[in-house]
């Protein structure tokens, strides 16, 4: 009954037969692709109709390919059953893209998270390197701010005044201002008694007289 059948593939399919006004009671099989189908796919009933018989039998199962379906009634008076057929055509099934596209999106999201961590490790690392970089270019401008300013500091701290310091074009002091602790004769030089004569000026030297009442004590002083 119905004709052709055209399904989707793995979809299930269903036939029917009816074999009517038959006596004795019609036996039903079936058949695809010629071979004999299992009597546990298909069900068959009869139905008395007066003195007749009416059967209807029920094929089902799962299309997988093309197949010519059979139907085959007999009873033992017969030579040959009666048939009728009809042709099970089957198309492929679409492409399921659920698994697919969720495959594709669970890759797609683990490696958007990989680059993602990457990409933040990176970060920290350019920022640790820079954040490093500028404290040891502070830490040696420090260092050589303190260098520079222990030189200039320790070189006036080493020095010592020079009570004897007189500036140039004078060529004698007050005795006041000098006195016999605040003299160091440089090398060579001597303090000797000598008259009252000498107040003149040399290139790096200077003469300086200092007055008492009987004599004059010479001193010879370098200037630097």
């Amino acid at each position: 009954m119905g004709g052709n059948v055209t399904v989707v593939q793995d979809e299930q399919v269903e036939f029917q037969c009816v074999s009517s006004k038959w006596f004795p009671i019609p036996t039903v099989s079936w058949t695809w692709n010629s071979e004999a189908v299992n009597s546990s796919l298909y069900n068959t009933t009869s139905m008395a109709d007066r003195d007749f018989f009416n059967c209807t039998s029920v094929l089902k199962f799962r299309a997988v390919r093309d197949t010519q379906i059979e139907c085959r009634a007999t009873v033992e008076t017969l030579a040959s059953p009666q048939s009728s057929s009809v042709y099970l055509v089957v198309v492929p099934k679409p492409t399921d893209w659920t698994v697919l596209i969720a495959v594709v999106v669970s890759i797609g999201s683990f490696a958007l998270l990989v680059l993602l961590i990457i990409g933040i490790i990176f970060c920290y690392k350019r920022r640790k390197e820079k954040k490093t970089t500028y404290e040891d270019e502070m830490s040696r401008k420090v260092r050589t701010q303190s260098q520079i300013s222990t030189v200039h500091g320790g070189g006036q701290n080493q020095g010592q005044e020079n009570t004897g310091y007189v500036p140039e074009g004078q060529t004698s002091v007050a005795p006041t201002d000098l006195t016999d602790s605040g003299f160091f004769p440089a090398n060579g030089s001597t303090f000797s008694e000598m008259p009252d004569v000498v107040n003149s000026t040399h290139t790096g030297n200077a003469y300086i007289t200092v007055d008492k009442p009987a004599f004059r004590k010479h001193r010879h002083v370098t200037i630097v």
